[in-house]
């Protein structure tokens, strides 16, 4: 499933566990030869103006300028984002701003990036706009588990091409300029062919994932990537990670810290030293740089977690395949319109971010031995969850730990989590609301007794972790990693 060839871009392979994979490693020298690979592509319409579609149609344009293919956002009738695309140069005087179904009828390739519950109302409408012998493009699996769940498919005599940044929009967009003064820096995607009637399909996914400004691109399926993206928001990228601070921040006050030491030993913690040690190191480099002792709290918040923890995302993968969780986004859609989301911000660990924010750089933040094994377990074990299940290793490091510490915790760090989760899509934000508090119940029932406890957990699963094959999987992906880390105002 891995393997492909390309007639236009490079590819090489990359030493995994148990074999190897095919990639495509990127950067701006290979902006000359995107004409090629969107052979047959005049005009690119981008369906939203969410953070991808516009994070997307700015880098596309930009990537593009000079090539004559021309880039075309297209917004739904009265759209409340027409003014922010019109700011960012795309009006209607010079054809690159319309409404969507026109958009998507004039063009060679259409990128339908709306929201997940919009998708599920308007699908019929876009596909209908379709030209035979045009491009659908997907930056998400959500449309096919949908299509499963209501019998229908995908037009014939269309094309069906993905590619999904492994990183929140503003991630792609700010990663991108970056690229300007760092050759290669932006957000790695995956790239899935679900139909192909002219035999360019994978080209063109290139092309795209290039023009992005991905670092390395790799195969996946179109319900793969599905799988692991929901799954991952509600796990380790988003909703274990508001249970996993909320439980710690609780835990350090009631053994009497005050709500500034207790924020930095929970959320301060996991979003910033840990998550920057992480992405330095790896996984096995935050357990090493610990001392004897915090080495021993590391191991046995591991051992008391790693089981639950393994337990939960099985229960959300689970879930998610069978269509429950498609279901709830779809349902919550129409509720949502008239009764909007209430925000989780209201918690009273949040009312000691703005402190501990304003003392950075005053003084140094050290890793919480018992939080980073706390953590670690988490997203071990839901790295080896989506190894037991089949899911290629470039997809199990982006979307368990690349994509968290590159590009989604250091967002919460500079904002906070309650920032993030209110803040995010509405499929991630439903998700993260239902999941973190479960996540956070199972460590404060389960985990901490546990960890403080005479057993301390099973000492076998930390001997599983420091021989686990993710560590080799994640150190070939950190070397396609460019020399610069995102900036976040």
């Amino acid at each position: 499933m891995t393997d492909f060839s390309s007639a236009v871009f490079p590819v090489e392979t990359m030493a995994v566990p148990g074999g190897q994979e095919t990639i495509v490693r990127g950067g701006r020298h290979l902006f000359g030869s995107l004409v090629e690979g969107f052979a047959g592509v005049r005009r690119i319409g981008v369906l939203g103006w969410g953070p991808q579609g516009r994070a997307q149609a700015l880098n596309l344009r930009d990537s593009l300028a000079g090539s004559g293919i021309t880039v075309t956002v297209g917004l739904r009738p009265r759209s409340a984002s027409a003014a922010a695309a019109r700011a960012e140069g795309f009006t209607e005087e010079d054809g690159t701003l319309g409404d969507w179904l026109a958009v998507a009828a004039d063009s060679d390739l259409v990128l339908l990036l709306v929201a997940d519950a919009a998708v599920a109302r308007h699908y019929p409408e876009i596909f209908a706009a379709l030209r035979p012998g045009s491009t659908l493009g997907l930056s998400h699996g959500f449309l096919l588990g949908y299509l499963k769940e209501t019998g229908d498919r995908f037009p014939d005599g269309v094309s069906v091409i993905a590619v999904c940044p492994k990183g929140m929009g503003d991630s792609v967009r700010r990663l991108y300029v970056q690229g300007a003064r760092v050759n290669g820096a932006g957000i790695n995607a995956s790239f899935a062919v679900h139909a192909d009637h002219d035999g360019r399909a994978t080209d063109r996914a290139l092309a795209w994932s290039i023009a992005l400004g991905a670092p390395y691109t790799f195969r996946t399926t179109l319900r793969d990537e599905y799988l692991s993206d929901i799954v991952g928001e509600r796990a380790i990228l988003l909703g274990a990670v508001h249970g996993i601070v909320e439980s710690l921040y609780t835990r350090a006050r009631l053994a009497g810290a005050d709500p500034v030491a207790a924020y930095r030993r929970s959320c301060e913690n996991i979003t910033g030293p840990i998550a920057r040690a992480i992405s330095a190191d790896g996984l096995l480099g935050v357990r090493d740089a610990l001392s004897g002792e915090g080495r021993e709290v590391f191991d046995r918040a591991y051992a008391a977690g790693y089981r639950p923890a393994r337990e939960l995302i099985a229960e959300i993968y689970q879930e998610v395949a069978d269509g429950t969780e498609l279901r709830s986004v779809v349902l919550a859609g129409e509720r949502l319109r008239s009764t909007p989301m209430t925000p989780i911000s209201g918690s009273p660990m949040w009312s000691a971010a703005a402190e501990v924010h304003a003392r950075r750089g005053a003084e140094a933040v050290p890793v919480d031995p018992f939080a980073a094994g706390v953590f670690v377990a988490t997203m071990t074990a839901q790295v080896d969850l989506f190894a037991e299940l089949g899911h290629p290793w470039s997809e199990i490091v982006n979307e368990s730990i690349i994509e968290a510490v590159d590009s989604l915790l250091p967002y919460m760090h500079a904002r906070d989590v309650a920032h993030m989760v209110d803040n995010c899509s509405t499929t991630a934000r439903l998700g993260a609301r239902r999941w973190g508090p479960r996540f956070q119940a199972v460590l404060e029932q389960i985990v901490f007794p546990a960890a403080d406890g005479a057993g301390g957990g099973d000492p076998a699963l930390v001997e599983a972790f420091l021989a686990n094959p993710v560590h080799e999987a994640l150190a070939a992906a950190a070397k396609l990693r460019p020399p610069v880390d995102i900036a976040v105002a």
